[in-house]
């Protein structure tokens, strides 16, 4: 089952579109209150993206609950749209055919080098955790996959960056090219997992539900839970982004969609198994086929919800990308983040606010 397609970071025709978002807003928080409102009785349409996937199940239980659309009331027409990978995510945001997305760390960090901090902003959190490396039960340390291969979902891409770190931190060396102590060569999920069944990969470094896949069908091992490298075991997996353009003209929408992401936090973190439910309904009717209840049951524990994009750790892992020749070494993040809209958000449902 391909429920997350990884395709290859064509962002080139995007960037022009990146450049014309640019010249249309500063982006600076400042803009993002001072931005229009809808007038009473006007119809704006916001166009949301995610992937078919359990890491983005804010998304999914928002969606397929009516939460989102309850919050945004009927001015609003909400167009959701599933996306294969973050890149695809990415060239839509910069080419305005969505307005916002829910979006893994390193496709949103590649969007705001890309358009030079200018076309998008990252305004909530929604996951955290839920990625494991996943080895054939012969491997018992970093040390035994030296000339071995192992597999990541792209290139550059959250786990990539992820399994490529963690090597170096065990003296061992990888390239873009799959050469190195360790050859890396990113994959798709499907691809990886079959890989992995035939033996042709030693282990891979995978997000859920695919981590649990591999133990449960491919009889692997987990060697290694991210949650594990991280402190208190927190890091950013999805999150939710805006264009710029689209949070300065109609700042009153953004902030009724950060009311439906507080709202289906607390519904999933509320009713677990409503929400579990609701998920692999959600993933039925995008993919046309639902995770087995066992995959479903063992992978959900190991994700956390929560509306705190856990910023301290996209900047980590910015700097790990960085370490790993996988990110210009002068990219500065400083205005990524704006939760001014979430903190409002998060103080309307008595919830403390969160820094970025």
């Amino acid at each position: 089952m391909k429920m997350q397609l990884r395709m290859r970071t064509g962002l080139v025709a995007g960037l022009l579109a990146a450049v014309t978002l640019a010249g249309c807003s500063s982006g600076s928080s400042s803009d993002t209150k001072a931005g229009a409102v809808a007038k009473p009785g006007e119809k704006v349409t916001l166009r949301l993206g995610y992937l078919a996937n359990i890491t983005h199940a804010p998304a999914l239980v928002g969606l397929q609950k009516g939460i989102f659309a309850g919050k945004l009331g009927p001015d609003v027409t909400l167009q959701p749209s599933v996306f294969n990978a973050g890149p695809a995510e990415v060239e839509a945001l910069f080419s305005g055919a969505i307005d916002a997305t829910y979006i893994g760390p390193n496709p949103a960090i590649n969007a705001y080098a890309k358009s030079n901090g200018q076309a998008v902003r990252i305004v909530s959190g929604a996951t955290s955790g839920g990625a494991f490396l996943v080895v054939n039960p012969s491997i018992n340390s970093a040390a035994d996959l030296k000339g071995k291969k192992v597999a990541s979902p792209q290139l550059g891409n959250t786990q990539d960056v992820a399994l490529r770190s963690w090597l170096r931190s065990q003296g061992l060396k990888t390239d873009t090219q799959g050469g190195g102590d360790v050859s890396i060569v990113p994959q798709d999920n499907a691809t990886a997992l079959a890989a992995f069944e035939s033996g042709a990969i030693a282990g891979a470094w995978e997000p859920e539900p695919w981590a649990t896949r591999m133990v449960q069908e491919g009889k692997g091992r987990v060697l290694v839970d991210e949650r594990t490298l991280w402190p208190a075991g927190q890091f950013v997996t999805t999150e939710l982004m805006v264009r710029t353009a689209f949070m300065n003209e109609h700042p009153d929408v953004v902030q009724r969609l950060l009311e439906g992401q507080v709202a289906a936090t607390d519904f999933i973190n509320a009713n677990p198994a409503d929400a579990k439910a609701a998920t692999n309904q959600a993933l039925q009717q995008a993919t046309g086929k639902a995770l087995s209840q066992s995959v479903l049951d063992a992978a959900w524990p190991h994700m956390t919800f929560t509306d705190d994009p856990l910023a301290a750790s996209l900047r980590t892992g910015a700097d790990n990308a960085k370490a790993v020749g996988l990110l210009d070494p002068n990219t500065k993040l400083d205005n990524l983040f704006d939760l001014t809209l979430l903190d409002k958000a998060l103080k309307a449902d008595g919830k403390p606010q969160v820094h970025s």
